[in-house]
C-alpha cells in the first residue's frame, strides 16, 4: 500500500517527465532536509519507500516521532541530480504533510498524558489519505479510532433515526458482527448513555456534552457498569481538551488533529 502511493504520489508531480532532466546529464548529487519550524518528524516510512523505488540513498538524523528544533538537519539524501531534484517536491510533501500532522497531535497528546487518557483521532480524513494521515497521528502520540466501517460498529445520531429498539437492535448486532467488534454509541444526553449501557454496547461516545455532563456518564457507569468504556467528543481544543481529560473517561478523540493542523516548515538544500 505504501508503495502504490508513493508511486502515485510521484507520477502526479512528475507527469510526463522533468524538463529539467533534458538539459543536462546527470551529475552525483547530495542534499538534506533542514528544519525551519519546530516539530515532532513523522513521514520516514513513505519517503524511505520512495527512495528505495527510486535508488536514493537517505540517512536519517531525526526519525518518527522524534522532535526537531529550527535548524535541525532532518535527513540526508545522495543520489544523480535528475533523480533527486525529480523526487524533491513529493520527498518534502510527505514528510511536510505528515509531520504537520503529528506536530499537533503531539501538543494534544501531551496534555492529557498526566491524566492517562488516550488521545483519538477520527474518519475526518482527506479521501484516500486515511491511512497516511493516521500512521502520522500516530506518530504523533494518538491511538487510532476505527480506521473505516468494518472496524467497529458504531451507532451515531443519525443511525438512531432509523432504530426503533436499541436493546434489541445491539442483541442482533451481536449475532452477525465479527466476535472481536465492539459496538459504540454516540450518545448527546445521560438518558441515552444511560440506555445505551443497559443495552450492552461496549463503548459509550459522549458527544457535544460539557464536561459537567460527562461527569455524570462517568458517575453512572462507575457505579453500573464499570466494563464500559466512555469516550469524550466534539469540538474538542487545545483550550479545553484538559477539562474533559479530568472527567474520568477513558479517551478524547478529535478530528482536529488532522484538519486543524497547519503546515510547518522544512526545505531541502542541495549541497
Amino acid at each position: 500500500m505504501i508503495e502504490q502511493f508513493v508511486k502515485e504520489a510521484l507520477a502526479e508531480d512528475v507527469g510526463r517527465g522533468d524538463l529539467y532532466a533534458l538539459v543536462e546529464p546527470a551529475v552525483a548529487s547530495s542534499a538534506k532536509i533542514i528544519a525551519k519550524s519546530q516539530g515532532v518528524v513523522a513521514g520516514q516510512k513513505y519517503v524511505n519507500a520512495l527512495c528505495k523505488i527510486e535508488n536514493i540513498q537517505v540517512t536519517w538524523l531525526k526519525n518518527d516521532k522524534d522532535v526537531f528544533h529550527v535548524g535541525d538537519v532532518i535527513a540526508e539524501f545522495a543520489a544523480d541530480s535528475h533523480t533527486l531534484l525529480r523526487c524533491e517536491r513529493t520527498i518534502l510533501d510527505m514528510l511536510l504533510h505528515a509531520s504537520s500532522i503529528a506536530t499537533l497531535t503531539r501538543k494534544y497528546a501531551d496534555i492529557i498524558k498526566p491524566y492517562g487518557v488516550k488521545l483519538l483521532d477520527t474518519r475526518k480524513t482527506r479521501p484516500l489519505l486515511r491511512v497516511f494521515e493516521k500512521y502520522a497521528t500516530r506518530c504523533g502520540g494518538a491511538v487510532n479510532h476505527r480506521m473505516g466501517l468494518d472496524d467497529s460498529l458504531m451507532i451515531k445520531d443519525t443511525h438512531l433515526k432509523t432504530i426503533t429498539n436499541l436493546p434489541a437492535y445491539i442483541a442482533k448486532a451481536r449475532e452477525v458482527i465479527p466476535f472481536t467488534a465492539k459496538i459504540e454509541v454516540e450518545a448527546e444526553t445521560l438518558w441515552l448513555a444511560q440506555e445505551a449501557m443497559k443495552a450492552a454496547c461496549d463503548i459509550i461516545m459522549c458527544d457535544n456534552m460539557t464536561p459537567a455532563q460527562i461527569e455524570e456518564v462517568v458517575a453512572f457507569r462507575d457505579e453500573n457498569y464499570g466494563h464500559i468504556l466512555l469516550e469524550a467528543s466534539g469540538n474538542i481544543s487545545l483550550d479545553t481538551i484538559e477539562i474533559y481529560a479530568k472527567t474520568g473517561v477513558d479517551a478524547i478523540s478529535s478530528g482536529s488533529l488532522i484538519h486543524q493542523a497547519n503546515w510547518i516548515d522544512l526545505s531541502m538544500k542541495m549541497d
